[in-house]
């Protein structure tokens, strides 16, 4: 009887144990999850600043224009008040300091800006507007393209597919030497907190002068670039990215142009705003796979630091394609609302292409982590080979596999690992002889 009374309490510790572990598993993945939302958010935070920054420089440099161009025209009108009376000169000097007083803004009008043509589409698409009889009536757009085929991006050389023997080798590793700590990301750059200018500027006689002086004048030229934005429709991307940079060259020509057009209430303010979103982030995900394409090692900088080089691109291709697929949904739907392409979210698209580009990453890790394996001691070859494995695996998570260049470069680095080891038992053997 004790012994079936042993036997139970073990196989009572035994579950307990198990229990145990698959809780503290779930509890480490969950925590894992919580790091990357948290650092997602960060990137996003950071984004926002950068942008607002930007818009806060721009409309400085706007409102510096204007007041050098309010200074040239008082100095160009002193000559003209010489020949009055004294009374009139004393007056005029009076007024002369404050070249923002509403009696001298009408001086500084600007004169009706005529929009230039947008540029072409690529594609071959519907007449525009000015071709309809001059009346600018929109015409019914041309229906959009299928979406490309899944199969787009798996026919070359450049073609990716599962490869188990990472996750397995991954796996043991990771249960050998569980204290090793997880390569920690490198830090996201905050951004600082700058002045608040926009208070100060907006409260200025000058500035709201200016935007009153762009209402009256630039009617015309606004209602031009309303009926462009209501009739654009695309079938390219690419040309969504031309309209919205003519769009934008156009409108840095009023003093504000969030002041100004919240004036005209026919601006087609939902489309502009789609369309300069769905332009920006293509654009940046094209600067990062241009990035991450000529991306080059080099030989002669420490291995920590080009290590954290290549983790750093890595991590923004992550952030970046994770921020992508949580707002592409929403996206998409407004996207074709206002015949934009939306095709390019899709994994089978843009956000495909990233992906496969992410698999250079590994390969010139774990190059790295090869070269260095054969030039240093035992004992750093199992830390760097583990921190291959793992920076090997999570690109493998990431991009849906290798192409035929990682696979060779993850086996290279299997193979001197194991001769490592081999020679490490030999060493061992040895010594206990």
């Amino acid at each position: 009887m004790p012994k079936d009374d042993d036997d139970s309490g073990i196989s009572f510790l035994s579950k307990e144990l198990e229990a145990s572990l698959a809780r503290n598993s779930a509890l480490e993945k969950e925590n894992q999850e919580l790091k990357q939302e948290v650092g997602r958010l960060k990137a996003q935070i950071s984004s926002l600043k950068a942008h607002d920054n930007e818009r806060k420089s721009m409309l400085w440099k706007k409102l510096q224009n204007s007041f050098d161009n309010g200074n040239t025209d008082a100095k160009q009108q002193k000559p003209t008040i010489a020949v009055r009376t004294p009374e009139q000169n004393q007056a005029v000097e009076n007024l002369c300091p404050r070249a923002d007083s509403p009696e001298s803004a009408p001086r500084k009008e600007k004169p009706a800006r005529i929009p230039k043509p947008p540029p072409r589409p690529t594609s071959v698409t519907s007449p525009s507007l000015k071709e309809v009889n001059g009346n600018k009536v929109p015409l019914a757009p041309a229906p959009p393209r299928p979406p490309p085929l899944p199969s787009k991006l798996l026919a070359g050389s450049k073609a990716v597919r599962r490869v188990p023997e990472v996750m397995e080798f991954y796996r043991s590793l990771t249960r050998r030497e569980p204290q090793v700590e997880r390569a920690n990301p490198g830090g996201i750059p905050t951004v600082g907190n700058s002045r608040n200018m926009i208070g100060e500027i907006e409260n200025r006689s000058s500035h709201l002068m200016a935007i009153k002086s762009d209402v009256e004048t630039q009617g015309e030229f606004i209602n031009s670039l309303t009926r462009e934005v209501e009739a654009a429709a695309f079938s390219e991307i690419s040309d969504v990215e031309a309209f919205v940079k003519w769009l934008d060259k156009e409108l840095s020509y009023l003093v504000d142009e969030r002041a100004v057009l919240k004036h005209f209430p026919k601006w087609p303010e939902r489309k502009a705003d789609a369309l300069q979103e769905a332009a920006f982030s293509y654009r940046d995900l094209k600067n990062l796979e241009a990035e991450v394409s000529s991306f080059e090692d080099n030989p002669k900088q420490p291995l920590t630091q080009s290590l954290r080089r290549i983790q750093a691109l890595q991590d923004r291709l992550e952030r970046s394609i994770a921020n992508m697929e949580k707002m592409r949904d929403g996206a998409s739907k407004r996207y074709k609302e206002f015949q934009i392409p939306w095709e390019w979210m899709l994994n089978t698209g843009l956000i495909g292409q990233i992906k496969i580009s992410s698999t250079k990453l590994a390969k010139k890790y774990m190059k790295r982590i090869i070269k260095e394996m054969q030039s240093t001691e035992r004992s750093q070859e199992d830390n760097l080979m583990l921190q291959g494995v793992r920076f090997a695996y999570r690109v493998h998570q990431f991009a849906g596999g290798f192409d035929v260049d990682t696979m060779q470069a993850f086996e290279e680095l299997k193979r001197v690992g194991s001769v490592s080891n081999k020679q490490q038992l030999g060493i061992n053997r040895v010594q206990e002889c």
